[in-house]
């Protein structure tokens, strides 16, 4: 009886120091995935700095590179697009507006500046499905919502409507 629990003792060391080989590797931070995680968020952060100080054109590379990184990164995408909207490349704000979109439905950042985008492009019907939206993700208020309803009045207000 104790020969066949030594091969079995030997088998249960050899799989804990397997499994602890293992659960050291995945812990610490030379995986593939953090790393790829760490440059996506650290290109997102400077991305969303130069946004933040109206660089836009220099914030499109580095939101590009965050997206490579992480491609279901819809504030990346939202943010991407109103860099895109700032520089006046509505075509492409669009698309990265719906990319977040088709992310996270209730992104309310990405409703907010696609309903801007829509006014900017004479669209008010379109504008006034993503302040819908935006009444029903935010229905007690939200600023998103109360930003998009200001731009909307406004619009209308200065289109006769």
């Amino acid at each position: 009886m104790k020969r066949l629990l030594v091969p079995v003792f030997a088998a249960l060391a050899l799989v804990a120091v397997a499994g602890s080989g293992a659960l050291a590797m995945s812990s610490g931070g030379s995986s593939s995935s953090s790393t790829t995680e760490d440059s996506s968020d650290a290109a997102f952060q400077e991305g969303r700095k130069l946004v933040k100080a109206k660089n836009f054109k220099a914030a499109i590379p580095k939101l590009k590179k965050a997206i490579a990184a992480d491609p279901q990164n819809a504030d990346a995408q939202n943010l991407l697009g109103y860099a895109y909207r700032k520089t006046g490349d509505y075509e492409s704000a669009l698309t990265h507006y719906q990319e977040a979109l088709a992310i996270d439905p209730n992104h309310a950042d990405a409703h907010e500046y696609i309903g801007e985008a829509y006014l900017e492009l004479d669209d008010l019907a379109k504008a006034e499905e993503h302040l819908a939206a935006l009444e029903g993700i935010c229905p007690s208020g939200c600023e998103q919502r109360d930003e998009l309803a200001e731009a909307v009045a406004a619009y209308k207000a200065s289109h006769g409507g």
